[in-house]
């Protein structure tokens, strides 16, 4: 209550948005903890200290993840640029450790499905470097690495020519075969299989594995992007090779019982230029620390 009686608007602190965007980020209060350096229980308390300042429900919960309530998406929409509006006004003040610019290759699998929250993390602590990004086949983002044309790279390949290029492995999965749930592609023969162009290390697996095993096939669909394999498997016009946390949605791993083959691990490998600035350094080790 002010000294004219009006009650005043209350304060949110920034600390307390910055966990209200890690929760929406990770989709769980474990993993947010993780982001900010709390424990799970703090996560709680900061959410239940929101939701008392606003009076209202920030999100949903169930057994498996959190979703923001229409009231937290709006509050997220507001404390996003507020935290963006703290970034900028700091870096006017603070003299940056680390500044340039680091040119950064991608496949698109790895943009869609852990670029976005890694980059943001690393514009939170690394505010005067900005990242620029090129997304292409995992060919071509090597060989622009080589020429200089980018300053680092991830792409997939096997964990042996990893280690025979010299590239660091940060994370190996298993490959799999996947179809469309309740789909038929797979009893076909020959097999209808997506996949993309020579040099690929996935369908150079792929492909490997069914000749090994004997299992006729068919190039039924050919696309660079994960959202076209998607395509091709959730209208059963084939089935495909991709990584196992791939799955889902409407899109299941096949195996032995449907007559396929299993498949190695594919890796995913950082390639970096030489002699790297300290910004490049910072991002290379972001994404070490990230995955």
């Amino acid at each position: 209550m002010s000294a004219n009686g009006a009650e005043q608007t209350p304060l949110l602190e920034l600390d307390l948005l910055k966990t209200l965007v890690a929760i929406a980020d990770t989709g769980n209060f474990s993993a947010a903890a993780e982001t900010v350096f709390r424990t799970p229980s703090a996560v709680s308390m900061q959410v239940k200290r929101l939701e008392e300042l606003v009076g209202k429900p920030l999100f949903t919960r169930d057994s498996r993840s959190v979703t923001p309530t229409a009231d937290g998406d709006r509050l997220l929409e507001h404390g996003r640029r507020l935290l963006a509006l703290n970034r900028d006004m700091m870096a006017q003040f603070v003299t940056p450790g680390i500044s340039g610019v680091v040119r950064l290759g991608a496949p698109d699998d790895v943009a869609e499905r852990w670029l976005p929250s890694m980059l943001q993390r690393f514009a939170s602590t690394h505010c005067c470097v900005t990242v620029d990004v090129v997304v292409d086949s995992s060919t071509n983002l090597t060989a622009k690495v080589k020429k200089g044309q980018l300053d680092m790279c991830l792409y997939a390949t096997s964990p042996e020519a990893a280690k025979a290029e010299g590239a660091e492995v940060l994370l190996k999965e298993p490959l799999v075969w996947a179809g469309a749930r309740n789909g038929v592609a797979w009893e076909q023969n020959p097999v209808p299989i997506s996949v993309w162009e020579e040099g690929c290390s996935w369908r150079a697996t792929a492909i490997e594995s069914l000749k090994k095993h004997k299992r006729d096939y068919r190039i039924a669909f050919m696309s660079a992007h994960i959202s076209g394999q998607r395509a091709a498997m959730l209208a059963d016009l084939a089935i495909a090779p991709i990584p196992l946390s791939s799955c889902g949605e409407g899109i299941i791993q096949l195996g032995k019982q449907h007559g396929l083959p299993k498949l190695s691990q594919y890796a995913l490998a950082l390639t970096i230029m030489a002699n790297p600035s300290e910004a490049v350094e910072a991002a290379a080790d972001h994404l070490r620390a990230s995955l």
